[in-house]
Formats: C-alpha cells, sequence, structure tokens
C-alpha cells in the first residue's frame, strides 16, 4: 500500500497535494505534469507508479483519479521552452504549472524528487515518490495518460513518425525516422543530443 502521507497529515496539515511528471527522456513532444489531491485517509490500493502498470490499467485509474480527487491539474510544456530552458526546468515548471491549477489550496505539497523552492506552498521532495506516496502515484498515472494520448494524435499530424508507438523516445524506429525525415520544428527537442546529431536540411514546422 502506497500511504507515505500518513507520515505528514496533522492539525495543521489536511490536504496533500502530490506531483510528478511524465516525459522528461523522449527525443519529441512535451514534458507533462499533473498534480493530485486525495480526501484525507482515502485508500486505493489499485493506484501504483505508472511505470509499473500496464497501459489499459492506467487508462482505466485516469478516469478513477480524477472522480476520486479533491482536485488535480494537469500541464505541459513545450519542446521550445523545454530547449530554451532545460527538461529539468521544464519538469518544474510543468509541476507548479499543474499544481496552480489545483482548485484546492493544499497544505503541503509531495513531490517525486523534485524540489520546488520558489513555489509558495511548503513541498517535500521524495526519492521513488511515485512508489511510495499515493498522490505522486496518482498524478504519475494522469501525466502520463495525457502524455501518450498527446503523442497519438501527433502521430495523426505527422505519419512519417509512429509517435503512437515509441511516444517521441529514441527507440531505433523513431531514430531511424529521423534518419530518414529529419526533425520537426516545434516537436522535436533539438537541445537533445541525438536530434542534434540527426538535423539535416529537412525541417517541417507546425
Amino acid at each position: 500500500m502506497l500511504d507515505k502521507e500518513k507520515e505528514y497529515y496533522s492539525d495543521e496539515v489536511r490536504l496533500i497535494a502530490g506531483t510528478d511528471e511524465a516525459g522528461r527522456g523522449p527525443l519529441a513532444g512535451p514534458v507533462f505534469a499533473a498534480a493530485v489531491i486525495f480526501p484525507t485517509g482515502y485508500v486505493n490500493d489499485e493506484i501504483n507508479d505508472s511505470k509499473k502498470l500496464t497501459a489499459k490499467r492506467r487508462d482505466k485509474l485516469f478516469d478513477l483519479i480524477k472522480k476520486d480527487a479533491l482536485a488535480y491539474g494537469i500541464a505541459s510544456v513545450s519542446p521550445k521552452e523545454i530547449d530554451e530552458i532545460n527538461i529539468y526546468e521544464a519538469s518544474r515548471k510543468a509541476m507548479m504549472m499543474a499544481l496552480d491549477q489545483l482548485s484546492s489550496k493544499p497544505d503541503l505539497i509531495l513531490t517525486d524528487a523534485m524540489p520546488l523552492p520558489s513555489y509558495p506552498i511548503k513541498s517535500i521532495p521524495i526519492i521513488k515518490g511515485d512508489a511510495k506516496a499515493l498522490c505522486i502515484a496518482a498524478a504519475s498515472i494522469l501525466a502520463k495518460v495525457s502524455r501518450d494520448c498527446y503523442m497519438d494524435e501527433l502521430e495523426k499530424l505527422y505519419p512519417d513518425f509512429s509517435f503512437s508507438k515509441h511516444k517521441g523516445y529514441g527507440t531505433k524506429a523513431h531514430l531511424q525516422e529521423l534518419d530518414e525525415h529529419g526533425p520537426i520544428e516545434g516537436v522535436h527537442r533539438f537541445s537533445f543530443e541525438p536530434v542534434r546529431e540527426k538535423a539535416t536540411s529537412i525541417w517541417r514546422f507546425i
């Protein structure tokens, strides 16, 4: 059971938000983040780190989390901004944007190993938090499913790239597609070495 939150509940801390990101490693697409607040004492043994769940299970839990959450937010930062501020800062920004969307103000924020020193609410980074805290695991699912859906739609715009399969990660198939078609401006992350290496005179624009 994921119940790290229990360590932090007190008279002063009744609402705890968890936040996590999805998509730090891919060569293409935005980085997504989500934030979730569950009612105090909420329990759900099905929710786990998104990386440990099948796509079918994540999709089912996506709807359940949104239904059961006291509040949730989902945000993203574009590939262009990732290139401008770096992926680490982009991930942090996406988390804070997701937190800003929460309809209820949390008393405390738990993050998956990401410090948020400039955010106005106290936060605690937890190493492997998505495997320890229910609210962080739920946020990881919302972020992952949202990003996967975005990449599925991106393939419809750019059918030369099988984004629905590799989700923008640097798979053999994706690298071959980059060799054949060149990177897409506004879609690929040009600050990532594999994209920079494979950039050619072939350009595409959104």
